[in-house]
C-alpha cells in the first residue's frame, strides 16, 4: 500500500497497488470515493479498513483489478474470521466502491454486487446497560466542583437523558445548547449533516448550567461545548474533545464508582431509553428523541426483558 498519499480529514489515504495499476484514472477514483463519496469520518475510517483487507487478500492471490469475480469476492467472505456483522460491513464497502468504479467507467461491471454476506438477526443489542440505580451511582460519584468533574457529569447526563449518540454530543458547539422559551434544547449533529433537535431534562440541565458557569464558556457560543484540556490541567481548549478520550474517561469514572467496567459510551444511550420505557414511555416516541429511522432500531435498546428474564429461569426448581 502506498503511491498517492492524500490527506483526507487528517487521515492519510493510500492508493491500493492493485487500483494503482490500472492507471492514474483508477486512483483518483479510488481516491474520490473516500473523500466526496464517503462524508462520514468514522465510515470513512471502517471502509478504508475493509477495502484494505480485500486489496491485501487478491495481492496474496495474485490477482489483478480486472481479474476479480463474484466467486473471487464470495472466497474472500468465506475465510472472513470475523462476526457476521464485521462481515457484512467489509462486504458493504468491498460493494460501494466497485460500484463508484463502474460509474466511474473504470471497470465493466461490479463482482460484488451478486455476493450474498452471512446471515445476521439480531433481536436484542449487545451495549451494556446500566441499572438506574447504577446510572445514578455513577453520576453521583463525578466530582462536580472541577472543572472537569463538572464536565464529565454533563456529558454523561446529556447522553443519558437525550438517547444521544457521543459523537453528536461532541460535535455540539456552546450555541447548540439553548433556551426555547423557558426551557433549553440541545441541537445534536447528526450522520449526514443533519440536525436533531431535543428539549433538556431538568437534571440535564442541571448538569449543564453547573458546567457552563463554572469553566466560563457560556458566552464563547461558536466555541465547542465539551472540549479537551490542556495535559492534566483544568483548562479546556478550543478543541472538542475525541471520542477516545470520553471513552477513556467513562471507563475510568465507571470504575471509580464500582460499576459496570465495561460499558461505553453507548451504554448511556441504551440506559435512557430502558429507563424511558420502564417509567411509561413509549417505542415510537422513543424512537423520535433517539433520532432513529425504524422502531426496530429502538427495540435494540429496551432492556426491560432482563430482569423478568432472569425472574422467570429462577421458577426452575429441581427437588
Amino acid at each position: 500500500m502506498d503511491l498517492i498519499n492524500f490527506e483526507a480529514s487528517s487521515e492519510a489515504l493510500l492508493v491500493p497497488t492493485l487500483i494503482y495499476k490500472e492507471g492514474e484514472k483508477c486512483s483518483w477514483r479510488y481516491v474520490e470515493f473516500f473523500t466526496a463519496e464517503i462524508r462520514n469520518r468514522n465510515t470513512r475510517k471502517a471502509y478504508l479498513h475493509a477495502v484494505k483487507r480485500f486489496f491485501d487478500w487478491c495481492e496474496r492471490n495474485e490477482l489483478s483489478l480486472l481479474e476479480v469475480k463474484p466467486f473471487h469476492v464470495a472466497a474472500y467472505v468465506e475465510t472472513h474470521q470475523e462476526s457476521a456483522p464485521t462481515i457484512k460491513q467489509h462486504l458493504a464497502a468491498i460493494k460501494m466502491l466497485f460500484d463508484y468504479l463502474v460509474t466511474g467507467q473504470v471497470i465493466p461491471a461490479n463482482p460484488a454486487s451478486s455476493v450474498r454476506g452471512p446471515k445476521y438477526v439480531i433481536k436484542k443489542g449487545k451495549t451494556p446497560v446500566l441499572s438506574g440505580e447504577d446510572a445514578r451511582t455513577l453520576l453521583d460519584s463525578i466530582d462536580a466542583n472541577t472543572v472537569i468533574g463538572a464536565r464529565d457529569k454533563a456529558l454523561v447526563g446529556i447522553m443519558i437523558y437525550s438517547f444521544a449518540r457521543v459523537s453528536a454530543v461532541l460535535s455540539m458547539n456552546v450555541s447548540d445548547y439553548y433556551l426555547n422559551g423557558r426551557r433549553y434544547w440541545i441541537r445534536l449533529h447528526e450522520k449526514g449533516g443533519k440536525y436533531h433537535e431535543v428539549p433538556v431534562h431538568h437534571k440535564a440541565e442541571e448538569y449543564m448550567e453547573h458546567y457552563l458557569n463554572l469553566s466560563g464558556i457560556k458566552n464563547d457560543k461558536n466555541g465547542p461545548l465539551f472540549r479537551s484540556t490542556q495535559g492534566r490541567s483544568q483548562i479546556l481548549k478550543q478543541k472538542s474533545l475525541s471520542r477516545y478520550d470520553a471513552i477513556d474517561m467513562i471507563q475510568r469514572r465507571a470504575k471509580k464508582a464500582g460499576v459496570n467496567e465495561g460499558i461505553s459510551c453507548h451504554t448511556f444511550r441504551a440506559t435512557g431509553i430502558t429507563a424511558y420505557l420502564m417509567h411509561g414511555g413509549t417505542i415510537e416516541n422513543a424512537q423520535r428523541i433517539a433520532a432513529h429511522e425504524s422502531p426496530r432500531t429502538t427495540k435494540l435498546y429496551d432492556r426491560r426483558s432482563d430482569e423478568i428474564s432472569l425472574d422467570e429461569i429462577e421458577r426452575v426448581i429441581i427437588d
